[in-house]
């Protein structure tokens, strides 16, 4: 048994997601998987023990590739339009936070660095794993390889920015909120509104042949629509699969969440997991220690677009700024950590279970839909439009 059997090459870096999953759960999402998992990787290929190649070897970069255009297909049926409109106002200001982040990194880190460094972070700095996906396979397309490692180390690490920055403001609003919270209204219309989208998601017993080998193929028959449409348009297949996933869940083809249903999330997910690691597999220590000044420059600056986009847009559609710069902040990590930060801010707070019961209720919402905003769409869309300007 070698290194060079496809099938050890899987278990060896799978054993390093695995672990990075361990210490994630352990620290509640403060430390990322996804850190964890790369510097590790990067670790062993600068000390010989892994081959460089070793993903590739692996071959499950490959099914990462394959499952992309489905998987993006997939996050277009996660996104709830009815509840989106009825949390209209956290849907623009986590919008606004990220237009705000543009406007000063595009211009700051191109003085500074370059444009296409500025254009390489952005997008997985306002977002997740298929930003960076759009943005590194363009950056490889044109030729720009040295640049894949930003992306992906601002991917591993702008979520040990966004969460504690997020917290503090979340667990200030949830303090305001406490003394107010006792209006027997606010848990009935945040239930209400809840039950309802429950109710509009559940699906209708009209397709009785829904098994996991058919919901597949409804994914693949979307994602490859979605690259015809692309290629004859000009506009990135991404975004066509984006939505194509919102529409087709709008009109129950898809069932909402509808890859968990097909029983492939895990290893889609996986699959670009391991396209993250890969392309981290040319990266030097030289040259890891030569792009933190970027990546540092990148996520402070983002960050700093996002607390103040938050800021002026919470001004004027009169949310308290500690309430919309959490929301605008949750395009820095998403779910489930957006979740989980709820969670442990209304157990903080929260004097009894009810309180606590009650203000979860009001902070989840909007807090998971500003995630789902800019994490699962705005970013995949800036991404793909960026990198077009390269």
């Amino acid at each position: 048994m070698t290194i060079n059997e496809p099938v050890f090459a899987a278990m060896l870096v799978l054993a390093l997601v695995a672990v990075g999953e361990i210490i994630s759960v352990l620290t509640r999402a403060r430390v990322p998987m996804l850190l964890i998992a790369i510097i590790g990787f990067l670790v062993l290929v600068w000390t010989g023990i892994f081959p460089k190649n070793i993903v590739d070897t692996s071959t499950f970069s490959q099914i990462g590739s394959l499952m992309t255009g489905p998987l993006v297909v997939h996050l277009g049926t996660l996104i709830p339009l009815t509840l989106m409109f009825r949390q209209y106002k956290a849907v623009l200001i986590a919008l606004g936070g990220t237009l705000v982040a543009i406007a000063l990194v595009l211009p700051i880190i191109t003085m500074l660095f370059g444009y296409e460094t500025a254009v390489a972070g952005m997008g997985p700095i306002v977002g997740g794993i298929v930003a960076f996906i759009v943005t590194s396979d363009e950056l490889k397309a044109l030729g720009f390889t040295n640049l894949v490692a930003i992306p992906a180390l601002v991917l591993a690490i702008h979520k040990l920015f966004g969460m504690p920055v997020a917290s503090i403001f979340l667990r200030k609003y949830a303090l305001i909120l406490r003394d107010k919270i006792g209006l027997p209204d606010s848990k009935k219309y945040v239930a209400a509104t809840l039950e309802a989208h429950i109710q509009e998601s559940k699906p209708k017993k009209k397709f009785e042949f829904n098994t996991a080998n058919v919901l597949l193929f409804k994914l693949f028959l979307g994602a490859s629509l979605g690259t015809v449409i692309g290629s004859f348009t000009g506009v990135s297949s991404t975004i066509w699969c984006l939505i194509i996933g919102v529409l087709g869940a709008r009109v129950k083809f898809y069932n909402e969440n509808i890859m968990d249903k097909a029983k492939a999330s895990s290893v889609a997910i996986l699959g670009t997991i391991f396209i993250v690691i890969a392309s981290m597999s040319t990266v030097s220590l030289s040259q890891f220690l030569h792009f933190i000044p970027q990546i540092l420059a990148i996520i402070i600056i983002g960050q700093i677009g996002i607390l103040t986009g938050g800021f002026i847009f919470s001004k004027v559609f009169k949310v308290h700024p500690y309430k919309g710069m959490s929301l605008a902040l949750t395009s820095m990590f998403g779910f489930p950590a957006d979740y989980i930060l709820c969670q442990e801010v209304s157990r903080s707070v929260g004097r009894t279970e009810e309180e606590q019961e009650m203000l979860l209720n009001e902070l989840s919402p909007p807090m998971l839909i500003a995630g789902f905003t800019t994490v699962t769409v705005a970013s995949v869309i800036i991404a793909s439009i960026l990198v077009k300007t390269l």
